[in-house]
């Protein structure tokens, strides 16, 4: 990756031509989405704003929050980070979000070196190449504060590399190396359940690489840094009431999707929107025919690839002992030139298992579009996905195979060239003409949010995506209680801003022009004089009647 160049009797490193590509590819990745996320695109949302204002009052000294406000299953870690930030500047969409920029940055490094380890270094350049584009769907991924995907990609990529370099005996305080291994899975865990499959492989991987080490001392820092990592969830389970414990929640949750959709219908989602919308090739309103591809090969290239990690696997326990490494069998092949191809199975396990999870879901049926972004972890094996079509296209160029081979060849690399222009395509559309929605709703959410600020009412009932993106906007200074299209009480993730409004003497309340709750609105105001709305801000009505409209009570 780099080589040493003594300079004035010091030392530095150069780094080769693929690495100085991989760099400059990766830092027009991280300011292209600098770039989006200083116009707070991809649009902000009230999921997004109850990160956010649990990261203010995290960084306030009034909550420690430990699972995201109304759930049990969901860590807070991305809100722990913010938190300072948001403690210095106040509620800010760029601020909060530049938390995960910098974990996209680390991402995208940790995936180059890991690459360039299992593979070779210009295959390491691609990988970065089409993991620095992205459209909307991927970007909101990696940009947006909802909890989960941006950190627990970079963890278990440090964790592989850990896990290499165990093997290879280049890891010098070994212990603490495995003591960090499971403190990352444990804040992985902690974070996003998703992650399950890539942390049981990339925990397999390790049980291989160091197994007799794990019999010790290693091993007790393995749990330790596993326990130390869980433990705030472990903790408010302990806490938990009957039925609220994280384990009862998630399974009610994905068990309330309703009837099961056919496999073929649920395969279908997952491979032909699901694959290709998590890795760039569509836009966020579904994907046309030409774009669906990718979801169709897909399989077969985990296939291939399984293959070729097993025969590599093959290879090296048949190769001639060499220099043993810490963590070799006295006479055997050093496990250093086995752990290659350990991890790259651990991969392609990991996708398929993940995958196997998704069109287990009715969602992947009956809502794709909405549902692919738990696919976004998929990125974490692109390499092990991809590396097929490479050994093929490159055997083909240098002349290697006979005819068949060739034409193998030519189309692998027809492959590689369409994956790379339609994600190249996809995303300079996006940047040059899908933006402008969402740049017009966010200057409409912060016009509303200036009118209340400054003119009232300052206690108001809306729907769920206005309710907590208007009071972070607002830094808390206007409160909002959810209510549902009938005007019964919605989802309040956090109760007191419900119990303020519901203690009001006069509350407000915010629709979107024409909605469902202000046509009903309107009708149940009819007969009264104070029925006109207040004004009509950046799309939305706000009405402020005289006497309290509370039809739940």
């Amino acid at each position: 990756m780099s080589h040493p160049e003594q300079h004035g009797g010091r030392w530095r490193p150069r780094l080769d031509r693929p690495a100085l590509v991989a760099l400059l590819v990766g830092l027009v990745g991280v300011g292209y989405r600098l770039i989006l996320t200083l116009y707070t695109v991809p649009v902000s949302n009230s999921d997004e704003a109850t990160f956010g204002l649990a990261a203010l009052h995290i960084g306030q000294g009034r909550e420690r929050p430990v699972f995201l406000y109304g759930q049990h299953y969901m860590g807070m870690l991305e809100s722990y980070l913010a938190a300072p930030l948001l403690a210095v500047a106040g509620p800010s969409w760029p601020v909060l979000r530049l938390p995960m920029l910098a974990l996209y940055a680390v991402f995208l490094y940790l995936a180059y070196r890991l690459t360039r380890r299992l593979y070779t270094p210009w295959f390491a350049v691609l990988v970065v190449g089409l993991l620095a584009l992205g459209p909307e769907r991927v970007v909101r991924d990696q940009l947006t504060v909802v909890g989960g995907r941006p950190e627990v990609k970079p963890a278990v990529l440090l964790m592989l590399l850990i896990t290499v370099g165990l093997a290879a005996g280049t890891v010098r305080h070994r212990r603490l190396a495995v003591a960090l291994f499971g403190l990352l899975v444990g804040l992985a865990a902690w974070s996003d359940w998703l992650i399950l499959p890539y942390l049981a492989v990339a925990g397999l991987a390790l049980v291989w690489a160091v197994r007799r080490e794990l019999l010790g001392w290693s091993g007790l820092l393995l749990v330790a840094g596993f326990v130390a990592g869980v433990a705030p969830m472990i903790v408010d389970n302990l806490r938990a009431g009957p039925g609220e414990d994280s384990l009862t929640v998630f399974r009610e949750v994905s068990t309330k999707a309703g009837p099961l959709p056919p496999w073929s219908d649920r395969v279908r989602g997952g491979l032909l929107e699901g694959v290709p919308l998590a890795h760039g090739l569509c836009p966020v309103d579904g994907c046309g025919r030409w774009q669906q591809w990718f979801g169709v090969i897909y399989p077969l290239l985990l296939v291939a690839a399984a293959a070729l990690a097993l025969l590599a696997y093959r290879r090296a326990a048949g190769a001639p002992a060499a220099d043993t490494p810490p963590g070799t069998r006295p006479g055997g092949t050093p496990r250093g030139a086995r752990v290659g191809p350990v991890v790259q199975l651990a991969l392609v396990v990991g996708a398929a298992l993940t995958l196997l999870s998704y069109v287990r879901s009715p969602l992947a049926a009956t809502s794709p579009l909405d549902n692919a972004r738990y696919l976004s972890v998929l990125q974490l094996s692109l390499p092990a996905v991809l590396w097929p079509l490479w050994v093929a296209a490159l055997a083909c160029w240098r002349g290697t195979v006979g005819a068949l081979g060739r034409l193998a060849g030519a189309l692998a690399t027809a492959v590689l060239a369409a994956l790379a222009a339609t994600t190249l395509v996809v995303t300079v559309l996006f940047a040059t003409t899908g933006t402008a929605a969402s740049r017009t709703e966010e200057r409409q959410a912060r016009e509303l949010a200036a009118a209340l600020r400054a003119d009232g009412p300052h206690e108001v009932y809306g729907d769920y995506w206005t309710c907590n993106r208007l009071i972070f906007n607002t830094d808390e200074s206007v409160v909002c209680g959810v209510l549902d299209g009938d005007l019964s009480p919605g989802q309040n993730r956090y109760r007191p801003y419900w119990r303020q409004v519901g203690r009001a003497a006069r509350p407000g309340y915010v629709v979107e022009v024409d909605s469902p709750m202000d046509r009903r609105l309107r009708r149940l105001l009819a007969d009264r004089p104070d029925a006109a709305p207040v004004r009509e801000v950046g799309g939305y009505r706000v009405y402020h009647p005289d006497t309290p409209v509370r039809p739940w009570r």
